[in-house]
C-alpha cells in the first residue's frame, strides 16, 4: 500500500456552488425515487472495520519506520536550563534524541484554526508539556530512551488551585459568542421579581477519552511532508502543520481516513504530529509517534472546569424576566480558546432582563480547548438543574416551567426562529416517558432504594460551514465522491453515499466515498455537529450539478426528470444514464453560510428524561432508564442518527455521575491519567437507551434541510440525571460529578 494514497483529477472540473442566502425549500432527496436518505442502513465501512482492514493513522506501512515518543515536563511552570540526554542516547535501539525548543507546540491547535498553534516549549506552562522527543530503531527503545532523560529546570510561580484565584477572572477576547452580554436591566429586574432563585453549579475538567490515542506517521517525500494523522479537520490542520514547521501549506499533506473518535481533541493538531514531521526531516526517515493514554490525558485538551452563578427572576405565574448566567472558566494564560458556558442560555428561554458572562481565570493546567458539545454539555447542566430548582419552588411541573418561558423569536437578535420543536420533544417525550407517574422529590421508597424521575431541555447551535467534495459519475454507472472530509465513527461515509445515491438515482453500493486526504477538495471538517449538514450539502449540490447535465442529455429539465435504479425517466422514455454520457462526467459541489443565519436563529432541540434509583444507605445510583426525543431538520440515516443520540446520552450518564479530571493542586500534574482512574461510563453504568426523533425539515439550514445532532444529545443530558437524583432524594448536588459522598452527606440519619 503507498502511504501517499490517490491523486485526484485536474482543476478544471465544472463548480456548482451556492452561498446560503435564501431558503431551500425544494430537495430531490424528497423527490428521489431510489428511497435511501433517512434509512437506517448499515454503515459502509462496516466490515472493513470488523474485519481489522480499515488503516487508522498509526496503521499504515512506511520503509524504514521509527518510533518516538515525546518527553514531557516534570514541574508545573517555570523554564528548561538543560536537558541531560546522556543516558538515553546512550541505551541500545536509540537514534537520537531531538529537541527543537522553538518550533515544538506547547498545546494542540483548536479547531478550524489555520495559525501554528502556541509554540516554544522553553518555556514550561503545564506538567506534561511535550519538551522533545526521543527516537527509536523499536518503540521499547525510543519509551525506554524518554524515561531516561533528565531535565534540569528553574521553577516559576504558578496558578494551580482554581479556588484560590477565582477573584482574577478577565472577560475574554470578542469571538463570534461575546463574552459578556446584556440586555435591559438585570439587577433592577431581579431585585423587584416576586421569584427568585439565586444558585451555583460546578462543572469539573474533563477529557474526551477518544477510544483511539493522538497518533502520527511523518514521511518526507522530497520537500513535501506526507502525514496520516488522528485529525478530524484536514485541510485547516494542513495549515496548521505548515505554519508551525515554516513550510508553504501546499507541502503538507495530511491523510486521515478512519478517525476512531475525537470528541473535539483531535480538531487540531496535538504536540506528535509536529515533533514526528521535525524528527522524519532531521533523520531521513519515516516516523511513527502514537501517545500513551497518560500522554493524551497530559498533553491534548481538557475541557475547562466552570463555576456557573444562575439567578432567574419571575413573577408569580413563573414567566422569567430576569435571567443572569455568569461562569468563571479555568483557562491557560497564553490560550485564546475559552469554554462558551452560556451559548444555550442566550436563545433558550425568555426574558427581558438579562446577563450572560463568562470570565477566565489563568491557571496552568493542561491546555482547554473543545470537547464535545462546547459550552451547551456543562452550560445546560447548570441552567436546566436550575430550572428544576425553579420549578421546584414555584411549585410548576419542570415542563410546564418551560412551556411558560419559551420564546416566540430568538429574545436577543429578535429574528425568528428558522424551526424550533423544544416543547413538542418535552410533551412527546413526557408522553411515551409515562411522566405523569412521576411523584413528589423524596418519597418513592422501595426498601433500600429511592426512586425519582428527572426532565431537561436540550439545545445545540446549528452551524454550516464551507464545505467542497468532488463527485464523478463513471461510464460504468458508479457514483465516487472525494473530500477531506472525515469520518470520526459518526457515519460521514454511509450518509455521503446515501445522499449520492438518492440524488444520482443510484443503488448505495454503486456509490464509492473517498474521505480524509487533504488533496481532495477542501471540506468543513468533523466539528461542531456541522459536518453532515456542510459537507452533505456539497456532496449534494455536486449531484445536483450532474442531475442537470443528465437532464440536458434527455433533453428534459431536472425537475421532470426521475432518476432511479442507475436509469435517467422522462418524457415516457428510460435510459440507462451510462448512455448519457461518454466519459466520466465529474462536478466540485461547494456550499457556504450565508444571510439565512443572519436572518434566522438556527439550533437542534430536544427533551431528556431520566429514571434513577438511589440506595439511602450508600447513596449509589444507578440509571434505570433515560429517553430522549429530539429534533434536528432532516435526519439522514435514523441508525448512525440513534447512535450519536446514543452517545451523547451516555456522555451526559459520565458528565452527571463519574467524570473528573483531577489535578495535583501542588503541580497542576493530571492525577487520574488514565480509564482505570478517569472513570467514563461502563456498560453496567449505561441502561437501555431509547431515542426518538421528530419529523421535521429545515429549509433555512442548508439545501438538505438538516441539522446537527452529534452533540445535541449531550447537551442537557447530565441535568435530566441531576434532576432525577433530586427527585428521588429530595438532595440537591450542584457540584459535579454527583457522588456517592456528596449524597450521604445531605442524606438525613434516619433515611
Amino acid at each position: 500500500m503507498s502511504i501517499l494514497g490517490k491523486s485526484f483529477g485536474s482543476d478544471d472540473t465544472e463548480t456548482n456552488a451556492l452561498v446560503m442566502d435564501d431558503p431551500r425549500p425544494k430537495s430531490f432527496l424528497d423527490d428521489g425515487a431510489q428511497d435511501v436518505i433517512g434509512k437506517p442502513i448499515n454503515r459502509v465501512e462496516g466490515p472493513l472495520k470488523v474485519a481489522g482492514r480499515a488503516p487508522y493513522a498509526a496503521e499504515y506501512p512506511a520503509e524504514r519506520l521509527v518510533h518516538g515518543v515525546l518527553v514531557r515536563a516534570t514541574f508545573g511552570r517555570g523554564k528548561i536550563t538543560k536537558i541531560d540526554d546522556s543516558v538515553a542516547r546512550a541505551l541500545p535501539g536509540v537514534i537520537d534524541v531531538i529537541v527543537d525548543y522553538d518550533t515544538f507546540i506547547r498545546s494542540p491547535g483548536q479547531g478550524g484554526d489555520t495559525n501554528a498553534p502556541t509554540q516554544g516549549v522553553q518555556d514550561v506552562q503545564y506538567f506534561g508539556e511535550p519538551v522533545a522527543v526521543v527516537v527509536g530503531e523499536t518503540f521499547e527503545a525510543a519509551r525506554d530512551g524518554a524515561a531516561a532523560v533528565r531535565l534540569e529546570y528553574k521553577e516559576a510561580d504558578a496558578n494551580f488551585v482554581f479556588a484560590a484565584h477565582k477573584d482574577q477572572g478577565k472577560e475574554p477576547k470578542k469571538d463570534q459568542i461575546p463574552g459578556h452580554s446584556k440586555q435591559g436591566n438585570f439587577a433592577k429586574a431581579f431585585n423587584e421579581a416576586p421569584v427568585q432563585l439565586d444558585v451555583t453549579y460546578t462543572t469539573p475538567s474533563q477529557n474526551s477519552t477518544a477510544m483511539e490515542p493522538h497518533a502520527s506517521i511523518a514521511e518526507w517525500r522530497d520537500d513535501t511532508l506526507i502525514l496520516h494523522g488522528a485529525y478530524q479537520m484536514v485541510a485547516s490542520d494542513q495549515q496548521q502543520l505548515a505554519k508551525a514547521l515554516g513550510v508553504s501549506a501546499d507541502k503538507v499533506r495530511i491523510i486521515a481516513r478512519y478517525v476512531g473518535g475525537g470528541f473535539g481533541s483531535k480538531l487540531g493538531i496535538a504536540p506528535e504530529s509536529v515533533a514526528a514531521a521535525v524528527a522524519a526531516k532531521k533523520l531521513g526517515r519515516p516516523v511513527k509517534i502514537v501517545l500513551a493514554r497518560q500522554q493524551v490525558y497530559e498533553a491534548t485538551v481538557r475541557r475547562s472546569n466552570t463555576e456557573q452563578r444562575i439567578r432567574l427572576g419571575t413573577d408569580a405565574s413563573g414567566r422569567i424576566d430576569a435571567l443572569s448566567h455568569n461562569s468563571l472558566i479555568a483557562n491557560t494564560p497564553y490560550e485564546q480558546y475559552w469554554e462558551p458556558v452560556g451559548v444555550g442560555t442566550h436563545f433558550i428561554y425568555g426574558g427581558e432582563n438579562r446577563e450572560i458572562n463568562h470570565d477566565l481565570i489563568p491557571m496552568n493546567l493542561t491546555a482547554a480547548g473543545s470537547m464535545r458539545a462546547p459550552g451547551e454539555a456543562v452550560g445546560m447542566m447548570g441552567l436546566e438543574c436550575a430550572m428544576d430548582e425553579l420549578a421546584e419552588k414555584l411549585g410548576l411541573d419542570p415542563i410546564e416551567l418551560r412551556r411558560r418561558n419559551e420564546p416566540a423569536q430568538e429574545p436577543e437578535k429578535q429574528i425568528p426562529f428558522s424551526s424550533r420543536a423544544m416543547i413538542p420533544a418535552l410533551d412527546q417525550g413526557a408522553q411515551l416517558f409515562g411522566w405523569s407517574q412521576r411523584k413528589a422529590a423524596g418519597t418513592d421508597r422501595r426498601g433500600e432504594w429511592l426512586y425519582g424521575m428527572g426532565v431537561a431541555a436540550a439545545v445545540r447551535s446549528n452551524q454550516l460551514q464551507k464545505s467542497a467534495a468532488k463527485v464523478t459519475l463513471t461510464t460504468d454507472g458508479r457514483a465516487i465522491i472525494d473530500t477531506d472530509m472525515t469520518d470520526i465513527g459518526t457515519g460521514t461515509y454511509t450518509i455521503l453515499a446515501q445522499i449520492a445515491a438518492e440524488t444520482l438515482g443510484l443503488p448505495v453500493e454503486k456509490v464509492v466515498v473517498h474521505l480524509g486526504d487533504g488533496k481532495a477538495p477542501a471540506s468543513s471538517g468533523s466539528g461542531g455537529s456541522w459536518g453532515a449538514g456542510s459537507s452533505g450539502s456539497s456532496v449534494y449540490l455536486a449531484c445536483e450539478g450532474i442531475r442537470e447535465k443528465l437532464a440536458k442529455a434527455m433533453g428534459a429539465s431536472a425537475e421532470e426528470m426521475t432518476l432511479k435504479d442507475g436509469r435517467a425517466i422522462a418524457q415516457n422514455r428510460a435510459v440507462p444514464v451510462t448512455e448519457l454520457i461518454e466519459e466520466n462526467l465529474s462536478v466540485i459541489g461547494q456550499i457556504e453560510p450565508g444571510k439565512q443565519e443572519k436572518k434566522f436563529h438556527q439550533a437542534s432541540y430536544g427533551a431528556h428524561f431520566c429514571a434513577v434509583k438511589v440506595n439511602a444507605v450508600t447513596g449509589e445510583v444507578r440509571v434505570e432508564r433515560m429517553l430522549g426525543v429530539f429534533s434536528a431538520g432532516r435526519i439522514l440515516n435514523e441508525k448512525t442518527a440513534r447512535s450519536q443520540c446514543l452517545g451523547g446520552m451516555t456522555f451526559g450518564i459520565g458528565a452527571a455521575l463519574t467524570e473528573e479530571l483531577i489535578h495535583d493542586e501542588r503541580n497542576g500534574k493530571v492525577v487520574n491519567r488514565d480509564m482505570a482512574e478517569y472513570h467514563v461510563p461502563v456498560n453496567a453504568d449505561v441502561p437501555q437507551l431509547e431515542v426518538h426523533f421528530l419529523n421535521e425539515r429545515d429549509i433555512h439550514a442548508n439545501p438538505i434541510q438538516a441539522k446537527g445532532i452529534g452533540e445535541l444529545g449531550i447537551s442537557g443530558a447530565g441535568a435530566a440525571v441531576a434532576n432525577a437524583i433530586y427527585n428521588a432524594t429530595g438532595v440537591r448536588v450542584r457540584d459535579f460529578p454527583i457522588t456517592c459522598d456528596k449524597i450521604i452527606e445531605q442524606l438525613p440519619f434516619d433515611a
